[in-house]
């Protein structure tokens, strides 16, 4: 269950950076950064839920416990990446950390917390749509 849920985070890091890229390269200079930011957390997060909704089944996590843990995978695999990416990159701290808050339009705080539910609302919803 594990591995396969590392494999769909990959796929949703794939999708975020993608995000990342038309957010720097089109929302921003279309709309301006507070409306770019509001935008892109929703694509975002529409995204997370789809793949977590198209994937839930596959990854096997069939009670709401096991839902969080792959919840809880998901979050501290992306909140690792954030942080080793960020580094690397010579940012302190304090510029990793601008980005968990609202400032600007920002909804990457929403972004996080729909990662960890993700996959828990997914088998929710997936249940509720079977006849």
């Amino acid at each position: 269950m594990l591995i396969r849920a590392t494999i769909i985070w990959a796929v949703i890091l794939v999708l975020a950076i993608l995000n990342g890229v038309l957010r720097e390269a089109v929302l921003f200079p279309s709309f301006g950064m507070q409306t770019g930011f509001i935008v892109s957390g929703i694509i975002l997060c529409c995204m997370i839920f789809a793949i977590a909704y198209v994937s839930i089944s596959w990854i096997a996590s069939d009670s709401p416990k096991q839902q969080l843990l792959v919840g809880f995978l998901w979050l501290a695999l992306t909140l690792s990446f954030e942080f080793s990416f960020g580094l690397s990159r010579g940012l302190s701290l304090d510029e990793i950390l601008s980005a968990y808050s609202f400032r600007d339009g920002n909804l990457w705080p929403l972004v996080l917390l729909l990662t960890f539910f993700a996959p828990l609302l997914a088998a929710k919803a997936k249940a509720r749509s079977k006849p």
